[in-house]
């Protein structure tokens, strides 16, 4: 019954939207990742919201609007199945068989309740491509023998220090702040990031968030040289990391 609402609700669209789309932002959004996952370019994108002044810094509920003059996102959501169905719908109804699809489309959407997502707060994602590439680039060289989740709780604790007074409000500078992440002194933060470190930083900055808690450091207490971890407040262990506040 979901799989057919959504199908009837992505028919509507397509029968009264004009060619354009409007996205609303997400937590972990950046211009370039809403126009890669919606088929658009950057160029495009920008072009479309001129009231975007910075692309690097965009809201959380802010709405874009995305131009989409082939419905190819509408295309590649709707099974090869509907396609005779979606035809009969690309032309608003004139004829009584045309209205009667019409008033079944809208009794079923309206009977079915429709549970909205919570409302997040309007915050502003500040993050950068080159940022995020940089968090994934510190994930992979510090967690790159973990599990994903202990990858996402590296990104975490980054995070967390950004937003923290303790710390530079920015990634670049939290990373490469003196003496806080080997990777920086060794070279392995040059090192290309892998996907799955790419994915850990976009599920930090949105659904698992949380995982590591309020940590500003993590360790591994099995190989770590200095001691002086030891003696403050653990929050959370993953694998072989051990998270501090």
């Amino acid at each position: 019954m979901k799989k057919l609402i959504v199908l009837l609700i992505l028919l509507a669209s397509f029968l009264f939207a004009s060619p354009t789309l409007a996205y609303t932002v997400k937590k972990g959004d950046t211009m370039s990742k809403i126009a890669r996952e919606n088929g658009t370019t950057l160029q495009e994108l920008a072009e479309a919201n001129p009231q975007i002044a910075n692309l690097d810094m965009i809201q959380i509920g802010e709405t874009l609007t995305i131009t989409n003059p082939d419905n190819s996102i509408l295309d590649s959501n709707i099974p090869e199945a509907t396609a005779s169905v979606k035809q009969e719908l690309s032309e608003k109804p004139k004829t009584p068989r045309d209205r009667d699809l019409l008033k079944t489309l809208k009794t079923t959407v309206e009977t079915e309740p429709i549970v909205e997502p919570e409302k997040t707060a309007s915050v502003k994602v500040n993050y950068s491509d080159a940022e995020i590439d940089l968090l994934a680039r510190i994930v992979r060289a510090e967690a790159q023998t973990e599990s994903f989740k202990g990858k996402v709780a590296v990104a975490c604790v980054v995070l967390n220090r950004v937003e923290s007074s303790q710390f530079p409000n920015n990634i670049k500078d939290v990373i490469y702040a003196p003496r806080q992440f080997q990777p920086v002194s060794n070279g392995e933060i040059n090192k290309k990031a892998d996907e799955e470190s790419i994915k850990a930083v976009y599920a930090a900055l949105s659904d698992q968030r949380h995982i590591a808690g309020d940590s500003l450091f993590f360790y591994n207490p099995t190989i770590a040289t200095s001691r002086w971890l030891d003696s403050r407040e653990t929050t959370v262990v993953i694998d072989r990391h051990v998270f501090k506040r």
